[in-house]
């Protein structure tokens, strides 16, 4: 089982430092489930953690460093050892208006440095609105120029529409998005939008759900010690 935090922009350096610290002390060598942690970029640094607790970045420009203010690249990811990114967020899709060639671009930059990745995807209401087919056909297009065989890759599958809104997908709506996804990619795949603790046993426990990624319900770090402990034995 694979459960992430991610912070997006929230917590600050020494809040980030108690909240990782807390959730390592927590974590038993035994336990099963391998479990992530995203915070922001000012926050990033050197965690002593055990070996299931990994730190990655919600970040990077596809350079190891350079003249592009306001980003950070490789460089500063090395320092701190991170080598786990997330790319593909849909907030970062819609919101920020990130390309599917940028994050085409970003996907290769880091698949060919090794990293971890975990690529979202996700459709928003007006999709969904539309049906399983035209839903596929738009997780697809996001699939594209995507090297789904690299062997570190983690697909999270977000619908827009249930990302912070408190409306999940119902349990159908994930089987059936997730058993089309995994018949066509062979690759750990996690659920995120509005999971909480009231729901995050039911939907681990569906076949193809390999995971959570998880905003707001993450950033107590009481509940998401939580939600570990509920998902340790899927």
């Amino acid at each position: 089982m694979i459960i992430a935090s991610n912070f997006k922009t929230n917590h600050t350096r020494k809040l980030t430092k108690d909240f990782i610290t807390t959730v390592n002390k927590s974590l038993t060598t035994n336990t099963k489930s391998e479990v992530y942690i995203f915070p922001s970029s000012t926050a990033l640094d050197t965690y002593e953690t055990q070996d299931n607790l990994i730190i990655g970045t919600q970040n990077a420009y596809p350079i190891q460093s350079g003249s592009f203010t306001g980003e950070i690249g490789s460089a500063q990811l090395d320092e701190f050892d991170i080598k786990t990114i997330l790319i593909g967020h849909s907030e970062r899709r819609h919101i920020l208006k990130e390309s599917q060639e940028s994050i085409v671009n970003k996907y290769k930059f880091y698949m060919n440095l090794g990293f971890t990745i975990i690529y979202c995807i996700g459709e928003p209401l007006k999709i969904k609105e539309q049906g399983i087919n035209k839903i596929l056909e738009y997780l697809y297009v996001q699939l594209e120029g995507i090297d789904t065989s690299y062997e570190n890759l983690i697909l999270a599958y977000e619908p827009v529409w249930a990302i912070g809104t408190g409306v999940t997908a119902t349990i159908e709506d994930i089987n059936n998005i997730h058993d089309v996804i995994k018949e066509k990619i062979d690759k750990p795949l996690l659920y995120g939008g509005s999971v909480k603790l009231s729901n995050v046993e039911e939907i681990c426990s569906l076949k193809n759900v390999d995971g959570a990624l998880i905003g707001t319900a993450s950033w107590n770090k009481d509940d998401f010690i939580k939600i570990i402990e509920i998902t340790k034995e899927l």
